[in-house]
């Protein structure tokens, strides 16, 4: 009988220092600009590693979900969604890690994008309300784009279009996004 239970304590420890060493579920990979670094996310925090291989940095420390993150084009900061305050905001912080600061407040879930190309606003997906000459009205399913200043400030809407995964060229001139029609895409 102690042999059993011998066995079967070594397996539980073997087996839980496994799972330490591969994780499972890492979601919402991010290389960095200059290819050095992948941000992503792990049981709802975010871990630096080397693209290069080796140890994963823990970014966030938090009892609330942090995913989707983005780089800056400097490769300086990085942007992520969190629900924090019970929805889905913006954040950003340093891309070493420190306190990550909210710069979007509405009550609906948002998820950002990308950077703008010169680093100084926040893409991101949201529904929130149209305009009342516009026939659509923003749904979960299809967020419209708009904009934050980094440091926060005021929400600019740029497309009232169904738009996903967007990213601009290097010189800020062009988007590329998914154009989502509907729930039948």
């Amino acid at each position: 009988m102690k042999k059993l239970l011998l066995t079967l304590i070594l397996t539980a420890l073997s087996s839980a220092a496994v799972a330490q060493i591969n994780a499972q579920w890492i979601r919402y990979q991010s290389i960095s600009p200059d290819g050095n670094h992948i941000v992503f996310t792990y049981l709802g925090d975010l871990y630096r590693v080397p693209a290069s291989g080796g140890d994963a940095t823990q970014l966030t420390f938090h009892e609330a979900h942090d995913y989707m993150p983005i780089w800056s084009p400097d490769g300086s900061k990085i942007a992520f969604a969190s629900d924090r305050y019970g929805n889905f905001d913006v954040y950003v912080m340093d891309a070493m890690g420190g306190p990550a600061t909210r710069v979007t407040f509405h009550s609906n879930d948002e998820s950002p994008y990308t950077f703008s190309a010169d680093g100084n606003s926040i893409l991101f997906g949201a529904q929130r309300m149209d305009t009342a000459e516009h026939r659509q009205f923003p749904t979960a399913s299809q967020p419209e784009l708009y904009s934050v200043p980094v440091s926060g400030g005021r929400v600019t809407q740029i497309f009232t279009i169904p738009t996903e995964f967007v990213q601009t060229s290097r010189d800020g001139s062009k988007l590329i996004y998914h154009d989502k029609k509907g729930g039948e895409n």
